[in-house]
């Protein structure tokens, strides 16, 4: 059977893909080598699913990417944030936005987006073929003809789109099949490096602290000058440190240069308060 559209990859991306070329009226087949879909979606936000960021200052919301973030400007001007909440609600998942402008599902679990895609899907006549992976992109005179799955198949269609993810998280299938069959067929790879992960630190006090939260801390990253810093909570692990100011922060990490991370536990306060606080602690808790 030949389709309109053929997604690789059956995560947030290549759903919504999907749908919206179903939408525009195309008989699509999606694709994915999990036995279901979403798989990763379900473990973002520690099961509640940080959807997006409500910034409404483009140029902040792409600093958050980092100093090479502003190749998504085109994209954002497309397709905004705030277009992401709309699309949501539109197929029927309420939202709230939390400290730090971040939007989650207002019933803070991770399978009701999840549900509310699938609903989608269903709603536009997506065809999804769950258990099936891609073994080959087959191209001829620098066009994709068709694709070959690993059960033998092949797969013909007018537009083919990868949306197969990186190399995160290995356990939900994002493995970096993508890279190697996008490499094949001459497409230039950046060697991909660790984001949006905990931070590792060479100081050993922090597992003895493994497992403390930290709540409306700023957390700063620094070379010579401060690089950056965010406002928000975290956590020590029992290497180092990891939480939504973390997330955030190891995007700007770089392994190759000594950086060092300064936590300000008490941000509102200058000196005077701070000790002033303090001293107030100590009087009223004496016997502990």
């Amino acid at each position: 059977m030949k389709y309109n559209t053929v997604i690789i990859g059956g995560g947030a991306a290549g759903m919504i893909a999907a749908g919206r070329a179903a939408e525009l009226g195309a008989k699509v087949l999606l694709i994915e080598k999990n036995k279901q879909l979403g798989v990763k979606i379900l473990i973002t936000g520690k099961g509640r699913c940080n959807i997006t960021n409500a910034e409404d200052n483009l140029k902040q919301l792409i600093n958050f990417y980092g100093k090479k973030g502003k190749f998504l400007y085109t994209a954002f001007h497309r397709f905004s944030n705030f277009n992401v909440i709309d699309f949501f609600e539109n197929i029927g998942l309420q939202t709230k936005v939390e400290r730090g402008q971040r939007v989650f599902p207002l019933s803070d679990n991770a399978k009701d987006v999840v549900l509310a895609l699938k609903r989608y899907l269903v709603a536009q006549n997506v065809e999804v073929m769950l258990n099936s992976s891609v073994k080959e992109i087959i191209t001829d005179s620098g066009k994709v003809t068709k694709i070959l799955l690993h059960s033998g198949d092949e797969i013909i269609a007018d537009n083919y789109i990868v949306t197969t993810g990186g190399k995160s998280y290995p356990q939900t299938g994002s493995t970096g099949d993508g890279y190697s069959m996008l490499k094949k067929i001459g497409h230039r790879i950046i060697t991909p490096k660790p984001a949006l992960t905990p931070i590792t630190v060479k100081e050993k006090l922090v597992k003895e602290l493994a497992g403390l939260s930290l709540k409306n801390v700023e957390i700063s990253l620094w070379n010579d000058k401060k690089i950056i810093a965010f406002f928000g909570e975290a956590l020590f692990t029992h290497n180092g440190l990891s939480g939504p100011i973390i997330l955030n922060l190891s995007n700007l990490v770089d392994s190759k240069e000594k950086q060092t991370v300064k936590i300000d536990f008490k941000p509102a306060l200058d000196h005077q308060k701070l000790d002033l606080r303090i001293r107030k602690d100590f009087e009223e808790q004496s016997s502990k």
